[in-house]
């Protein structure tokens, strides 16, 4: 049964937390459709053979972006893909097997044309990944990403796979600045010289090691204390918005960018 909300939008009786949904015109939306819209995204990218596939995705996820207004905090997921967009340019550009085309002669360096069109395209393909990962993370929380998966059957074991996968990195970094801090206030110098930076990797690395292995313990504790192990399904609290149009929307996107993926793939529909 549900109980209708009140004036200020929160269901009498439940925590603000609880009933707390997501808004925007492209946040609110449900999780697993902001989730199948980005693996789509990813796929047809990839997948998609020539130069169609990326410029499409890289200009609907443009398009999603200034629509969720997270153009500017996605300046970071770009500039992360910059080391492997410099590797993909110089590695194909003067060493692709095979090529004959020849720009121009550098020294032992040969770029060649069609190296350079590889490159381009792998680039292209990399940065409209990452920018439909950045609007995907940018737009959902994981909390209501989990909420909804275990909502739709998701069990513990893959809720925590996903929680555990998404929230690493950022911990790690965390973690991180934790251990530097704490190594910094003992009278360890971290910043000088590059040797003596280098220097200061080991007191970092150890204490980050010995964290980790004891937050898995201490995470594996609380998870069996609030019945980890426990049969059947547990009670999902929070109900995010869902609608039966988005639902049609979901499996139109899934099953449309198959039959692209597989045109493409086979010959049947060639795209420059």
């Amino acid at each position: 049964m549900t109980v209708p909300a009140t004036n200020e939008g929160i269901t009498p009786g439940v925590p603000e937390f609880v009933a707390r949904h997501p808004t925007g015109a492209y946040a609110g939306l449900s999780p697993t459709t902001k989730l199948v819209v980005a693996f789509t995204e990813a796929a047809v990218a990839f997948l998609v053979r020539g130069w169609t596939g990326p410029i499409a995705v890289v200009l609907v996820v443009a398009t999603t972006a200034i629509i969720a207004r997270v153009g500017r905090r996605m300046v970071p997921y770009v500039l992360a893909t910059l080391p492997l967009v410099a590797s993909i340019l110089l590695i194909n550009t003067f060493l692709f097997p095979g090529a004959t085309d020849v720009i121009a002669r550098i020294g032992p360096l040969i770029p060649t044309w069609s190296g350079l069109e590889a490159a381009l395209q792998a680039t292209l393909r990399v940065v409209a990944f990452a920018l439909s990962v950045a609007v995907f993370s940018l737009t959902t929380p994981t909390d209501d990403l989990l909420t909804d998966l275990e909502r739709r059957g998701l069990g513990r074991r893959g809720e925590f796979v996903i929680a555990a996968a998404v929230r690493t990195i950022p911990r790690m970094l965390e973690r991180a600045a934790e251990i530097v801090d704490a190594q910094r206030a003992r009278g360890l110098d971290t910043e000088g010289p590059r040797w003596r930076r280098v220097r200061g990797i080991l007191p970092v690395a150890g204490p980050m090691l010995t964290s980790a292995l004891t937050e898995v313990e201490e995470r594996t504790m609380a998870l069996e204390a609030r019945a980890f192990s426990a049969p059947g399904r547990r009670t999902v609290l929070r109900l995010l918005p869902d609608s039966a149009a988005q639902a049609a929307v979901r499996w139109m996107l899934l099953v449309g960018t198959f039959v692209v993926i597989i045109a493409s793939l086979t010959g049947l529909v060639r795209v420059p």
